[in-house]
């Protein structure tokens, strides 16, 4: 293939790119205006809940329910993966490998093979930079 040819698909390349990210930023910034909008109008639905200590409210155009969310975080791993392995808790974890650490593992122990239950997938990736300013 041609220099011009391999230049055209660069160049088309990184306007679909250029173009992709603008409206990926337009969007972004619409999305949290009505994300904003969204939660100042619950805010108001929790008020009037509490307001006649109710957990549901049945309007003509839907119903409103107040319910309770609970979001647990770890400020101390150290003792938290202790905790689970002492009480072989293992259920506590999410299901996902860390690409990064496994990857750093694997480098030292390439010739014990992969641990039991992995697979690797491994494919060619493109990347193309914007030429610098010389």
């Amino acid at each position: 293939m041609s220099d011009m040819k391999l230049d055209d698909l660069v160049t088309t390349y990184l306007t679909i790119r250029t173009e992709r990210n603008t409206l990926k930023n337009q969007w972004e910034i619409r999305d949290s205006e009505l994300k904003a909008d969204l939660d100042e109008l619950e805010r108001a639905m929790l008020v009037a809940c509490n307001e006649i200590n109710a957990d549901s409210i049945r309007t003509g155009s839907g119903t409103i329910i107040k319910s309770l969310k609970e979001t647990y975080t770890c400020g101390d791993w150290d003792n938290f993966k202790q905790f689970v392995v002492d009480n072989n808790a293992l259920d506590l974890l999410q299901q996902r490998i860390s690409q990064t650490n496994f990857k750093e593992f694997m480098s030292t122990r390439q010739e014990d093979g992969l641990p039991p239950g992995i697979s690797t997938l491994r494919e060619f990736a493109i990347t193309v930079r914007k030429p610098t300013s010389k």
